[in-house]
C-alpha cells in the first residue's frame, strides 16, 4: 500500500470514528433526541461527508458505507426489533429489509457524494453545498420510508401528542388524509431533527473549510 492510499485509509478511519464519537455522545444528551428516533448529532455527519470531498466520491461511498454499518450496530436494538416478531416493532422480514436497507443505510450511504461540488465552486462554497445536499438527500430517504412504513401513526401523532397543541395540526388533519398524510407527518417529523442537523452541519462545513488541512 502505498503512502496516498495509507493516508486515505488512515484518514478515512479518523472521521469515522469522529463521527460515530459525536453520535454517540449526542444520543447521551436528552433535549436532543425525539422521543420516537431520530437525534439532532451536531456535524455527526460531517466528517463523512469531509472524506468525500478531499478524497473524492469513490472514497467518500467507502467510509460512508462503513459509517452507515457502524450506524446501524449503534441502532441494534431497533433494529433488531424490526426482524423479531415478538417485538412491537416487528415489520415483517420484507418491510424489515426494506426500513433496513432506506433508514439505516442509504441514508448514510449518500453522504459518500459530498464532494460532488468541488473543483467547480469556491472552497467554502462547494462544502457546504455538498454537505447540505446529502443531508437533505438522507432526510428524504427518512421521510420516504416514515411514509411509507410509519404512516399509519400519522393521525395520532397530529391529534394526542405535542405537536396537536399547535394550530398548523389542525390545518394538517383537514387537508389532507391517507397517503398524503402520512407524508406530511413522516416530513414533519424527521424534519424536526434533521433540518436543525443540516443547518449545523452546513455552519460546521463553512468554519472546517478554513482549516489549512482540509484540502
Amino acid at each position: 500500500m502505498n503512502q496516498s492510499k495509507t493516508k486515505i485509509l488512515v484518514t478515512s478511519s479518523v472521521m469515522i470514528a469522529l463521527g460515530i464519537a459525536v453520535k454517540v455522545v449526542c444520543d447521551l444528551i436528552p433535549f436532543l433526541n425525539l422521543p420516537f428516533g431520530g437525534t439532532v448529532t451536531i456535524c455527526s455527519m460531517l466528517p463523512v461527508v469531509l472524506v468525500s470531498w478531499m478524497y473524492g466520491i469513490k472514497n467518500g461511498l467507502k467510509a460512508a458505507a462503513v459509517y452507515a454499518v457502524l450506524r446501524v450496530m449503534l441502532s441494534y436494538n431497533t433494529v433488531a426489533g424490526l426482524f423479531t416478531p415478538t417485538s412491537d416493532s416487528y415489520m415483517g422480514l420484507l418491510n424489515a429489509i426494506l426500513i433496513l436497507t432506506c433508514d439505516y443505510l442509504l441514508a448514510y450511504i449518500v453522504l459518500g457524494f459530498g464532494g460532488m461540488f468541488k473543483n467547480r465552486l469556491g472552497r467554502t462554497s462547494s462544502l457546504v453545498l455538498g454537505s447540505a445536499v446529502v443531508l437533505f438527500a438522507s432526510y428524504i430517504m427518512h421521510t420516504v420510508s416514515g411514509a411509507v412504513f410509519y404512516g399509519a401513526w400519522a393521525e395520532w401523532f397530529f391529534t394526542d401528542t405535542v405537536f396537536a397543541s399547535l394550530p398548523v395540526s389542525a390545518w394538517i388533519m383537514d387537508t389532507f388524509s391517507g397517503a398524503g398524510l402520512a407524508i406530511v407527518y413522516s416530513a414533519v417529523y424527521n424534519g424536526c431533527y434533521m433540518l436543525p442537523e443540516i443547518i449545523i452541519t452546513a455552519i460546521g462545513a463553512a468554519a472546517v473549510s478554513r482549516l489549512p488541512f482540509i484540502k
